[in-house]
């Protein structure tokens, strides 16, 4: 199966990572209470958690949760007492949920690549991700 890489920054590469986030909400399920995209630089997005805590993707350090200071799709998401996951930037949403109730994360942000890396194959497993999903597309 060949899969087709959206030309950089044009709408349909800036949803690349909606059907990962998706998937990870509603790993999540009764416990998000919204979650949204961000374009680019990096792209990131935001699962906000019921309780005033959310967690923050990013493609440079993959997941990070806090408590919830402030953000809407468009504006970056603002945190207080952050813990970046670990696991690495595309763990399993199962790894995620892992991760979160565990003793892990630290303080110290892990880089697992650069946003500008745009030839490293991150992209194409974004791509593969919402094709073996059935998520395929990019959030409305």
């Amino acid at each position: 199966m060949s899969i087709e890489i959206p030309e950089p920054y044009s709408h349909a590469w800036l949803g690349l990572a909606v059907p990962y986030i998706r998937e990870v909400a509603e790993a999540l399920g009764e416990r998000v209470a919204a979650w949204w995209d961000d374009p680019f630089d990096p792209r990131d997005a935001t699962v906000r958690l019921c309780g005033g805590w959310a967690l923050v993707w990013d493609e440079e350090s993959g997941w990070r949760h806090g408590r919830f200071l402030s953000g809407v799709k468009g504006v970056r998401t603002a945190l207080d007492e952050v813990r970046y996951l670990g696991g690495g930037v595309l763990p399993a949403p199962e790894r995620v949920i892992e991760l979160l109730d565990g003793p892990y994360g630290s303080p110290v942000r892990p880089v697992y690549r650069s946003y500008t890396d745009l030839g490293d194959g991150f992209d194409a497993t974004l791509a593969a991700y919402g094709m073996l999903t059935g998520h395929a597309g990019v959030a409305g």
